[in-house]
């Protein structure tokens, strides 16, 4: 399996990243060029809960839904999907990834973190090139969460 992984460093806690990344109404209004609609399907965001994430225009041509699996939470800290539906689980099988949200220590970064994106993969389809469309759309993403968070 290959990995690729991106981070981006937030202005905000990692306890709120961690709040707003979990409530799908939140998540839904952060950037929804990006994505356009989140939601459990079934369960509450524990392990074998079932998210449908709907992208936003903005990447529409590349993926349009993901319904992802938890597999693991750390709460407060991370939460680890497998895609079993969509556009990426055709690309890609297995497609895991990893949201982190990783407090940045020191007294001047008490309201900092850092965001991080995973992704551990297989190439299922030929001539299907690694998710760099996705890497750079979920740090866009994370990055949003700077701008939301002032009006939140």
């Amino acid at each position: 399996m290959e990995t690729m992984k991106g981070e981006v460093v937030l202005n905000i806690p990692s306890e709120k990243a961690w709040e707003m990344y979990r409530n799908n109404e939140i998540l839904s209004q952060i950037n929804p060029d990006l994505l356009s609609a989140a939601e459990y399907i079934q369960g509450d965001g524990a392990p074998g809960s079932l998210r449908l994430f709907k992208l936003g225009p903005a990447i529409r041509n590349y993926v349009k839904e993901s319904v992802e699996k938890i597999e693991k939470v750390e709460t407060g800290r991370s939460v680890t999907y497998e895609v079993i539906g969509g556009d990426l689980k055709e690309m890609y099988d297995p497609y895991r990834v990893t949201f982190s949200f990783i407090p940045i220590e020191g007294d001047n970064n008490v309201n900092k973190c850092i965001a991080e994106w995973k992704a551990e993969f297989k190439v299922s389809a030929p001539a299907t090139p690694p998710p760099e469309k996705a890497k750079d759309a979920a740090l866009r993403f994370l990055k949003s969460f700077d701008n939301f968070q002032l009006s939140y």
